[in-house]
């Protein structure tokens, strides 16, 4: 049987950062992380997936906390 569970917002926050000409950084919020009941890990959830540059998790500021949900 399935646990029902209150949405959360996401422990951490998935952002696709892209390196252009001149050293600057382009960041895109893609997705959110929440972590598992029992502590181990982690579940990502990706609106997108990139081709290119990296993505970084990062724990959301007060104002993303405060939007809660999804990415």
């Amino acid at each position: 049987m399935t646990k029902k569970s209150e949405t959360k917002a996401p422990a951490l926050i998935a952002w696709h950062v892209r390196e252009a000409k001149g050293g600057k950084s382009y960041w895109t919020r893609i997705g959110a992380a929440w972590p598992h009941q029992n502590g181990d890990g982690h579940t990502l959830q990706l609106d997108l997936y990139p081709l290119d540059g990296r993505i970084v998790l990062l724990p959301p500021k007060a104002d993303e906390a405060a939007e809660g949900g999804a990415a």
